[in-house]
């Protein structure tokens, strides 16, 4: 039988819809726990008959939250770019980096040659440090291979993050993510590749969903259009990389095809809020990139709230744009240049964050969910998003055991 613990002496916040403060604030709560699963959920008086024959954790008045997800990042690559950024502070524009053939394509050439051993000794360290600040699921983009045989090594090192740490790891499939130099000039070659890929990753168990850039210096919707649509003969749920830096229509494409997200959307217009309003897609916030790349264009949140679009929020981990490990961090500047509000902001990265991967078992605290929870050294959850620079997590539960 599977181990049944209570957990307790806690302040619950367990973020679950229509509660009346949003928080869903429950003072002196308690969690059992059964296996992998939340059975129960409330204050500790209010115990289940079941709980007497539980074993007992004292939570010691901490805070108590879902554990946090990000659900965008490219944590597997080689190399860094730190001198990109340079380039990029003495007045060199991102898209001009690009296509003088560096960006994510210097990238590509330092991760082409690494080894699987050493991609994951890399990816695994910064896991640990999203990890160490209360995320329990992760989403891994492959997308800096951008080869049959360096795209698979990228998703197996994803795969084995999420085997050999107490962390949930949804893959990625970002085959279309820029254009090789092998394949200079020839875009649509390169994505008649990355589509006769897509069978093979799949069936090797490597892919969870599929992503995009549909940007002016990546791909365009027609592009765009027929990944998607090899990732539908497969059953496979879509994301994009969408209105970063133009308006190029991909939201709207991508909530055609149902979209579990759109990222970025710096440029999303009316039309584009409406598409994915109606597909239920939720719009994923990354104010890291925005910070580095010292964007001036806010996304329109007002529109999106006013719309009722989940937001979520996400460090977007990557070398070039936001190498940031800190979803906390994340969290703060998404108020801070946002003016996401702090319950909107903490939701962005436990419910709507799950949303955004398809995931319906997590980011609450109810019954049911999956027994991901953090103990924090704060007061209230609004102080998630409103510290930085420190990091006040200090117990993590992952599907029902305690992180060591």
């Amino acid at each position: 039988m599977a181990t049944r613990t209570l957990w307790h002496h806690a302040r619950l916040a367990t973020l679950v819809g229509g509660a009346d403060d949003g928080w869903g604030l429950i003072d002196d709560g308690a969690l059992l726990t059964e296996g992998e699963r939340l059975v129960w959920a409330g204050p500790l008086r209010e115990r289940p008959p079941s709980a007497r024959e539980a074993a007992s954790v004292d939570l010691g008045g901490l805070l108590v939250t879902p554990g946090l997800i990000d659900c965008h990042t490219h944590l597997v690559y080689g190399g860094h770019r730190a001198a990109e950024a340079e380039m990029r502070l003495n007045g060199a524009s991102y898209e001009a980096i690009a296509r003088a053939g560096g960006g994510i394509r210097s990238t590509v050439a330092a991760t082409r040659a690494a080894s699987e051993a050493e991609l994951f000794t890399l990816a695994a360290r910064r896991a640990q440090a999203l990890m160490d600040e209360g995320v329990t699921t992760l989403e891994i983009k492959s997308g800096y291979g951008l080869s049959m045989e360096a795209e698979a090594r990228s998703l197996r090192v994803a795969r084995q993050i999420g085997s050999d740490r107490q962390v949930d790891v949804r893959t990625t499939f970002l085959g279309a993510h820029a254009l090789p130099p092998e394949f200079d000039g020839r875009p649509d070659d390169y994505i008649a590749a990355v589509c006769e890929w897509l069978p093979a990753l799949h069936a090797q168990g490597l892919v969870d969903a599929v992503d995009a850039f549909c940007e002016n210096i990546g791909f365009s919707p027609a592009q765009t259009r027929r990944v998607f649509e090899a990732a539908r003969a497969l059953g496979l749920p879509v994301k994009l990389h969408a209105e970063q830096l133009s308006d190029q229509g991909g939201a709207a494409l991508a909530a055609s095809f149902g979209a579990l997200s759109c990222d970025h959307l710096e440029h999303l217009s009316a039309e584009g809020i409406a598409a994915i309003k109606a597909a239920g897609t939720v719009a994923v916030l990354l104010p890291g990139a925005f910070y580095m790349l010292r964007e001036t264009k806010l996304p329109p949140i007002a529109a999106l709230r006013e719309a009722g679009v989940p937001m979520a929020v996400s460090t977007d981990h990557n070398p070039g744009t936001a190498p940031g490990l800190s979803l906390l961090l994340a969290a703060h500047m998404a108020c801070t240049f946002f003016r996401l509000t702090p319950l909107e902001a903490v939701r962005g990265i436990t419910v709507h964050a799950a949303r955004a991967l398809g995931l319906r078992d997590r980011g609450q605290l109810a019954a049911g969910q999956r027994a991901d929870f953090v103990a924090w050294d704060l007061d209230h959850p609004n102080e998630l998003s409103y510290w930085f620079g420190h990091n006040p997590c200090r117990r993590v539960v992952a599907g029902g055991q305690e992180r060591a």
